[in-house]
C-alpha cells in the first residue's frame, strides 16, 4: 500500500470511529494465525503513550495493520527512530503519521516549567523548543504546543539520515502530522 492509500485507509477508519460505526477489521483468530509468519503493516503511527490514544482503535484497524511507536508527548529518540526505520526498510511501510493529541499530559508538564526528577526531564527537553513559538499563536497554549511539537517531530523525521531521507528522496516514504481530539475522536491532518 502506498502512502496515499495508507492515509486514505487511516482516514476512513477514523471516520468509522467518530461515527461509532466500527468494523474491527483483522481482529479474528484467523488473522492472528495469518500474521504468525510475518507482518506487513501499512502505516507507522508515532503517538503519545497516553492511554486515551490507542491508534488501532482510533483508526479502526486490527492485528498486523499498524506499526506503533509510543512515547510520552510523541517525542523521538534514536530508539524510536530506529524502530520506525525497521518498519520502513524491512516491511516496506510508506507512511509515517506523527500523532499528537488534545490535553496531552507531557505537553502540560513541559509548559509548567517544573523541575522534573528522573528521566522525565529528557522528555520535557524534546518538547520545550516549541513552547516560545506556540506562545505567539492565538488560541489554547497547550493545543498550540502539542501541534508545534508534532510539526517539529515530523521535520526531524524527514531529515533523519540515512534511512528515512533515502526513502523520502526515492518517493517511497511520506511523513505527516496529525492531531487527535479527545472529545470527538477526530484526527485532523496538520502537516502533509
Amino acid at each position: 500500500m502506498n502512502a496515499d492509500e495508507a492515509l486514505k485507509s487511516l482516514k476512513k477508519g477514523n471516520t468509522r470511529f467518530t461515527q461509532n460505526n466500527l468494523t474491527h477489521p483483522n481482529q479474528t483468530e484467523a488473522r492472528r494465525r495469518e500474521v504468525v509468519s510475518g507482518q506487513e503493516p501499512f502505516a507507522i503511527v508515532l503517538t503519545c503513550s497516553d492511554s486515551r490514544t490507542p491508534p488501532e482503535i482510533i483508526f479502526d484497524r486490527g492485528i498486523g495493520d499498524l506499526f506503533i511507536v509510543r512515547t510520552a508527548g510523541n517525542v523521538t529518540d534514536d530508539v524510536a527512530v530506529g524502530s520506525m526505520e525497521i518498519a520502513v526498510e524491512e516491511f516496506g511501510v510508506q507512511l509515517i503519521m506523527v500523532l499528537g493529541h488534545e490535553n496531552c499530559g507531557a505537553i502540560k508538564f513541559a509548559i509548567s516549567e517544573s523541575d522534573f526528577k528522573g528521566h522525565i526531564g529528557s522528555v520535557m527537553d524534546k518538547i520545550k523548543p516549541v513552547i516560545e513559538e506556540a506562545k505567539k499563536q492565538p488560541g489554547n497554549l497547550q493545543d498550540n504546543v502539542a501541534k508545534e511539537n508534532v510539526k517539529l517531530v515530523v521535520e526531524k523525521l524527514r531529515n533523519s539520515q540515512p534511512i528515512l531521507t533515502k526513502f523520502i528522496s526515492e518517493g517511497k516514504l511520506k511523513i505527516i502530522g496529525g492531531y487527535y481530539r479527545l472529545e470527538n475522536g477526530e484526527v485532523e491532518i496538520i502537516t502533509e
